[in-house]
């Protein structure tokens, strides 16, 4: 008998699932409002003027590009080990309650405003989500294991808190950083962090054995899966040897140790690759490229070791992998150069019926959402209220607050002479257009008309370098002082998230399916170190806006991120054939 069944999980519902899953709905929220909540504000304060009403640290942006981006890239690579510690000695409940105690410590170093406490904050946030963001998941999949039917139903509730914390913690963070101050914003995505991690302790009765420690008889159940699997003679074992061993150490050392150096060089001009140095050429590019050499090495020789439909398969994978990299070094480019390009180059204020527009069209995209997901929270109180009062009594009070910054955001709004549109507000579209435009994508996928992989890959690619384009086309010919239409950054917005439907569900979705089993968590790690990479690069070639606009011309900027992407797009549909033949007929 299940965990699950034992406990009685399924008993307490609310529309249709258990109430467990809309408390993990609420966790994810407010960790997703912390987390988007304080990366809208990073590039935006590191770069902002040091005088003014709202004075930032004006750094440069290639600066604040090295930093953010191995900020972003070690937030894709510390969950490969949270995993593993949940797995062997935590449980996924107590390592998503680490992960959120860190995280809030982290919010509240960087509400402090130093360099020190920066660098502090930002580490223990990478910590944080090391513990958490691999961990949520997990419990979904444990709660789900019996029925998994109703996991994909499952996983898209859950998306759409991911979602709603998204667009929450920007436009309401973003709002009080921009208006306030920015420790203000960086304080508030702390408190949710907070409370959100106080609602999930208190909901433990809720989840009965679900996410504990994991003991001796489920280890001994994963030992006998795992020489089950190697039974296959499709399947057989590919130990890693000592070979191996020492090129992992050597590539991760160098990445880890380029990710480390790439802001202390900028930032602190220390660099720890400086002895490589090669005339002009940074020491620590020459590294990169003896370490992606090493990894390229690695990788090949164990794939050429498999049998053949599982080395076509992970050959496959791979292929994704490095498509992946350039879609995100793109789309990402949202958390810095279409920061710094809102911020200085869109005409934001609005005045007359304009203004009146933008505060209804305002005050109906943040009331409605607030209203379903307050309902969802009635439902579960009503549903668990005897239970679990206690979270349900700090839910409350979350809301609540919410409310309340909602309600005298739209009051200082509606009050104003004239509105200036938040940079921060840009940013939500992303997180409005999926909830507008996911079940039309899921119906897309459902019918006739379902694409291949390599299809979808390349409609991702393109379809979000047509985003781009526009703003390349609507950036055309300006000159100092002059402001761009914000219709330009609302479309781009809108494409690229129509181009992150295509692809993004896509990849995770392709890993699961073509990688045997006792190796997904090996390949699911590669997966998410594809997707690091193209995080690190799109800060760092974000972090050029400054540098490209000077010498040749913004619209040139976005020109790179359009023309890109579309090669790319173009190249992996030409592919499609050789991909179809590679997976051995996984759809």
């Amino acid at each position: 008998m299940s965990s699950v069944a034992s406990n009685d999980f399924f008993k307490s519902k609310v529309l249709g699932h258990p109430s467990g899953l809309f408390v993990l709905f609420f966790t994810e929220m407010w960790e997703r409002f912390s987390f988007y909540g304080m990366r809208v504000l990073l590039i935006n304060f590191l770069t902002a003027a040091a005088i003014g009403a709202n004075p930032g640290w004006e750094w440069s942006a290639e600066n604040a590009g090295a930093l953010f981006g191995t900020y972003a890239m070690l937030l894709y690579l510390t969950p490969i080990l949270g995993g593993i510690i949940a797995d062997k000695l935590t449980g996924y409940r107590w390592a998503v309650v680490i992960g959120s105690i860190i995280m809030t410590l982290g919010h509240a170093a960087m509400a402090i405003e130093t360099e020190f406490w920066l660098y502090v904050g930002l580490a223990l946030l990478v910590i944080g989500t090391g513990f958490f963001k691999p961990n949520m998941t997990s419990i979904i999949s444990e709660m789900y294991k019996d029925l998994p039917e109703k996991k994909d139903g499952a996983y898209t509730i859950f998306y759409m808190g991911v979602n709603a914390g998204a667009f929450f913690g920007m436009m309401l963070c973003g709002y009080l950083a921009e208006k306030v101050g920015w420790s203000w914003g960086f304080g508030l995505a702390g408190i949710f962090m907070l409370l959100g991690t106080l609602q999930f302790w208190l909901a433990k009765p809720l989840f009965g054995t679900i996410g504990d420690v994991p003991s001796k008889k489920d280890e001994e159940e994963t030992t006998e899966v795992s020489v089950a699997d190697t039974s296959n003679e499709s399947d057989k074992a590919n130990p890693f040897t000592s070979l191996d061993k020492i090129l992992i150490v050597i590539a991760s050392v160098i990445g880890l140790g380029y990710a480390i150096n790439d802001p202390l060089s900028k930032i602190g001009g220390i660099d720890l690759f400086g002895a490589l140095k090669i005339g002009d050429f940074d020491g620590q590019y020459v590294a990169v490229l003896f370490g992606l050499a090493v990894f390229l090495f690695l990788t090949i020789s164990r794939i050429s070791r498999y049998t053949r439909i599982v080395r076509d398969r992970m050959i496959a994978v791979i292929i994704f992998a490095f498509f992946t990299v350039f879609f995100w070094m793109s789309f990402e480019q949202g958390a810095t150069s279409l920061i710094l390009f809102a911020r200085d180059n869109v005409d934001r204020v609005l005045t007359g019926n304009a203004q009146t527009i933008f505060n209804i069209v305002n005050t109906l995209l943040t009331v409605i959402p607030l209203l379903i997901i307050t309902w969802v929270l009635y439902l579960l109180g009503k549903e668990t209220g005897k239970k679990i009062p206690g979270s349900n009594i700090v839910l409350a009070v979350c809301f609540l607050g919410v409310w309340a910054l909602v309600g005298w955001m739209l009051y200082v709004e509606f009050s104003a002479e004239a509105s200036e549109i938040t940079v921060s507000w840009f940013s939500i579209l992303n997180s409005f257009f999926i909830i507008a435009f996911a079940n039309l994508f899921s119906k897309w996928w459902d019918s006739k008309y379902n694409p291949s992989a390599a299809v979808k890959y390349g409609l991702g690619l393109i379809i979000m370098a047509v985003g781009f384009g526009l703003l390349a086309f609507g950036a055309y010919g300006i000159t100092d002082g002059v402001k761009v239409s914000m219709i330009w950054l609302i479309l781009a917005y809108l494409f690229h998230t129509l181009g992150e439907l295509c692809l993004s569900p896509v990849g995770l979705s392709y890993v699961s399916k073509l990688v045997p089993a006792r190796m997904i968590a090996f390949m699911f790690g590669m997966w998410y170190l594809a997707i690091a990479i193209g995080n690190k690069l799109a800060a760092v070639f974000g972090g050029q806006i400054e540098n490209i606009t000077k010498e040749y011309s913004l619209s040139t900027f976005f020109l790179i991120f359009t023309i890109v992407p579309t090669i790319a797009g173009l190249l992996v549909i030409a592919l499609n054939p050789v991909i179809k033949k590679l997976m051995h007929g996984v759809k």
